[in-house]
Formats: C-alpha cells, structure tokens, sequence
C-alpha cells in the first residue's frame, strides 16, 4: 500500500483507510461483532493503516469491535476517533452536543478503555459545539497529548476560521470532512485552502458519496428501514434520478481505465492533494478489495480535467444532510473570554 502523510504535523499512513461507521451502525445492513473484526484484520493484511471509528458509533459497540480487532497488531497501525456527543452512558441516548473538557476527558477515557489502548493515534472533535470556545477544546486536547493519552488532534466539519483558532493552540494533525466528486464545498469554503496554508492534512468521508458514487444504489429501489440516507435530501428518488449523471461520468472514465466507478471516484480524490487520504468503508470484502486498489489507479492531468469539465455541467440535486445534521457542520464557536 502507498503511504501518505497527514500534513506536516499528522501520521503516516495508508494512502486509502477505512471508514468503520457502517460496520455495524447507520446503515441497514450491520455486520456481526465477529463479521466485523474478521474485515477489519483483513483491511490491515492488505496494507490499510488508518482505522476511524468514534464514540458515537453504536454508540461504544464500534470502537470495541475496532479495538479487538487491532489488538494484535496495535503497533502496525493508527487509530483515529472521536468525541462531542453528550450520551447516557447507561442508556446509549444521545442528548446533544457537547465538547465541555470535563466531557472530552470522559470521552477519551472511555474510548481508551473500549478500543484497549494507552493511546490514542488521532482524536478528532467530532462537531463543534457552539457553545464551547474552540480555544478551550483545543487546550483541553492539547493536555491530553502531554499527559499521553493522545498523539495527535483532529476536528471534524469545523469551518476555516475554526481550524486556525484551534491550531494556534495545538496544532491540528488532519482535518475530516465529507469530500467527494458531488460534495466538493470544501474547496470553496476556504477549509482546503486554510489547510494548504497551517500543513493540515485533509481526510475525506464519505469518499464514495455513502455508496451513491458506486453506481450500485438506483433511485427506483428505495433504502430499507434503518439507513439513515433515507432521510437525507439528496437520497431521495428524484434527487437520485438528477445525480446519476455523476456516476455515468465516472462509468465513463472507468471503462477507458479499466477500472470501476469507486476507484475513480477515489482516485479523483488522492489526486486533488498529497495529504488527501480517503476513508472508504464497506462490510464486503470484494468491495473492501476495489477500494484498496484504487489507490494504484493513476489520472492523468487531460484526464483530471476532463472530470472537473464535466462535473461542472452537472447540478447536484437535494442537500447531503437533512436540516438538523446540516447546521452542525461548518460552525464557529464564541470567542474565548479567558486567557
């Protein structure tokens, strides 16, 4: 596997992780505990490095499924979760956003007792809180890493002028915001730009348009219960219809490299910065196999722009989130009233 470093500041990894959310939560299809670690360990025998997972997730059930997983070969790879949900911890019901430091320090005990950890590789803010000066979450993560417990910071859909409060307190590793051929706002919303300028590398979720960019989701098959795309705009069946264009363009370029779909859609990715490193996640191991080898397929310059040429003629139809999820991305945060 190429590997890849995360800014000037973050890890090296794998130039493709993998993305362990739909392993056993949000979508319908859910993997069994023992399903699930069997794919992760064989992710890592294929050379992936970068395992993300949060609290959330489950919640708790999936970083524990992450930590048995790569027990055995902690020191080959690099974990990355997260915190800033307030969640029962008795109940698992979630009651917010929170990112007060006596939430965060709770958090990462937590996370570091379920993934059976000392460390943990990269500890993203999973959304802003508002509420909270980023000045404060970033001091309170910046303790935490001298005290061992954290290696490096991450934040996750802050907005530009986030990110450089935040990494004038303690400097930020990566950064992870949904980024693909239909989502590219972060090059125009000045996050990719402020990273290019502090050295922070850029981890995309949902590289594959959650599925949609595969061209194996149709609009006329609606999303079983359970799978939160359901709810979202852009998954509904019109909007669908209106954003196949995108992966007939990718079909396109895939038959001429004789590739798939998902491999240029991640190929795209990697080629748009050095520090890009996509998180793809599957339950299939075909699929989990397709996404790895994507990073060998190489655009060429004409080819790369070819794709923008034609993707700028494309209008993505319905919003990614439904309202409640949008207006937590892309916050700001008061200003810090204390020095």
């Amino acid at each position: 596997m190429i590997m890849r470093k995360l800014g000037s500041n973050g890890l090296e990894v794998s130039a493709i992780g993998f993305g362990c959310m739909g392993l056993d939560f949000g979508y319908a299809a859910k993997l069994s505990k023992e399903d699930g670690i069997a794919l992760i360990r064989q992710a890592a025998e294929r050379g992936v490095t970068l395992f993300d997972t949060a609290e959330v997730y489950g919640p708790f059930t999936n970083e524990e499924m992450v930590g048995e997983a790569l027990r055995p070969i902690r020191d080959n790879v690099a974990i990355a979760t997260k915190f800033g949900f307030d969640i029962d911890p008795a109940t698992g019901i979630g009651r917010g956003i929170t990112s007060r430091p006596e939430r965060i320090r709770a958090a990462v005990e937590g996370s570091l007792a379920r993934l059976g950890i000392e460390t943990i590789d990269l500890l993203y803010q999973h959304r802003v809180d508002p509420d909270v000066p980023i000045e404060d979450v970033a001091g309170t993560v910046r303790d935490l890493i001298a005290e061992g417990k954290v290696k490096h910071f991450g934040l996750s859909e802050p907005s530009a002028a986030t990110l450089r409060r935040a990494h004038a307190v303690q400097p930020v590793a990566a950064i992870q915001n949904e980024y693909s051929l239909w989502w590219r706002a972060p090059e125009t919303n000045g996050i990719l730009a402020a990273c290019d300028e502090l050295g922070v590398g850029f981890v995309p979720y949902s590289p594959l348009g959650k599925g949609f960019l595969t061209g194996t989701i149709k609009g006329d098959a609606p999303l079983p219960d359970g799978d939160f795309r359901a709810t979202t705009p852009r998954f509904q069946p019109e909007a669908m219809a209106k954003n196949q264009a995108f992966v007939d363009l990718l079909a396109q370029v895939a038959r001429a490299k004789d590739a798939t779909p998902a491999q240029i859609a991640l190929a795209w990715l990697l080629a748009q910065r050095p520090s890009i490193v996509p998180i793809p996640g599957t339950t299939k191991l075909h699929r989990l196999e397709e996404n790895i080898a994507a990073a060998n397929v190489e655009l060429t310059a004409g080819e790369l722009g070819e794709i923008d040429t034609a993707a700028s003629r494309i209008t993505v139809a319905g919003d990614r989130y439904a309202p409640a999820q949008m207006a937590m991305v892309g916050r700001d945060t008061p200003e810090r009233t204390e020095v």
